[in-house]
């Protein structure tokens, strides 16, 4: 039920505030002022009071009595909300060059189109950089100490853009390995020998085929210097934490492409074949949600509607979305 609004009570808090909104604007971390109905435990009240709204709540200890906001003013009862600083909401392009960077724009291997940087991470008490080994480490042909560029080279980075080097990838297996039967070997080698009498330039590989599950397509890249970087994600903030991913849970990301998505987490415990070009690598214990991404959104984080990281995306159709729990 909608609270019933008596005018006469709501145009005397509007004097009030008029009176008053001014002289609480000099008090410390006060952000705005407005009118509406008070919160009390999470749940409105649906009495109208002063609402001042405060980048941080601070104990009233801490505060001195020209900077506390009174319970009530001129008999209006006041309302302390935190919302942080207000910012202009820039459409700032997601594919540009951005200094500080920071997660959910993009970045590349200098040999690979573009993905996304998706978290700031910690390692040994160093700042990393963490997105996908196909965005950063070029599916395993990259070298440790290759450079990142952001954004990357599909959106006109150059070395000139370099913010970061590879550091560490997990490599992903395609169910290959070294062969070890000597027949097969023979066999190639005769076939091979043939081949060159004939004037054929093919040629026969052995592999020995290797089952083999992946559990993540993860890669870190070590700034440059520490202040190329920030921890806040663009268009979602600073992270909370990490929490594990639920079935049916609403989720966010910030993606180079498709910018600020939503979708709800569809399959848990999932085992997908994935196509990385030519080859296919099958992942297990992953996650699909509802399409919430697109090409170039690979390396964006997963978080859930309070800001916690549940994963990191990297894989997708039209009418799914894949990540990987945190």
């Amino acid at each position: 039920m909608e609270p019933h609004i008596d005018y006469g009570i709501l145009d005397d808090a509007r004097q009030i505030y008029t009176d008053v909104v001014d002289e609480l604007f000099q008090r410390r971390n006060v952000v705005a002022c407005g009118l509406g109905y008070k919160i009390t435990s999470g749940k409105p009240t649906g009495k109208l009071s002063l609402v001042v709204s405060v980048t941080h709540k601070m104990p009233a200890v801490e505060l001195t009595s020209e900077d506390l906001i009174p319970p009530s003013v001129s008999g209006l009862e006041t309302d302390v909300v935190e919302t942080g600083r207000i910012r202009a909401l820039t459409a700032k392009d997601p594919r540009a060059r951005w200094r500080p960077a920071q997660p959910g724009i993009s970045i590349g291997h200098r040999d690979i189109t573009a993905g996304t940087f998706g978290l700031l991470v910690q390692r040994e008490g160093q700042a990393h950089i963490l997105s996908n080994n196909h965005v950063l480490a070029d599916i395993n042909a990259a070298g440790l100490g290759d450079p990142i560029y952001q954004p990357g080279s599909a959106d006109s980075g150059t070395s000139d853009d370099r913010i970061a080097t590879l550091s560490d990838f997990e490599p992903i297996s395609f169910g290959d390995a070294e062969p070890t039967c000597r027949i097969a070997k023979t066999l190639a080698s005769g076939l091979n020998w043939m081949a060159r009498i004939t004037g054929s330039t093919h040629r026969l590989q052995t592999i020995q085929a290797a089952p083999s599950l992946n559990r993540m397509d993860a890669a870190l890249a070590l700034p440059d210097q520490p202040d190329l970087v920030i921890p806040e994600i663009v268009g979602i903030g600073m992270p909370t934490g990490a929490a594990e991913p639920v079935l049916g849970q609403e989720v966010q990301k910030m993606g180079r492409t498709s910018g600020l998505t939503k979708g709800t987490i569809s399959q848990i415990s999932v085992t997908v074949a994935v196509n990385y070009a030519d080859r296919t690598a099958r992942f297990t214990d992953q996650i699909f949600t509802t399409p919430m991404s697109s090409p170039g959104d690979s390396g964006s984080s997963i978080l859930n509607v309070e800001r916690q990281v549940v994963g990191l995306l990297f894989a997708g159709s039209e009418r799914v979305s894949i990540f990987t729990p945190i």
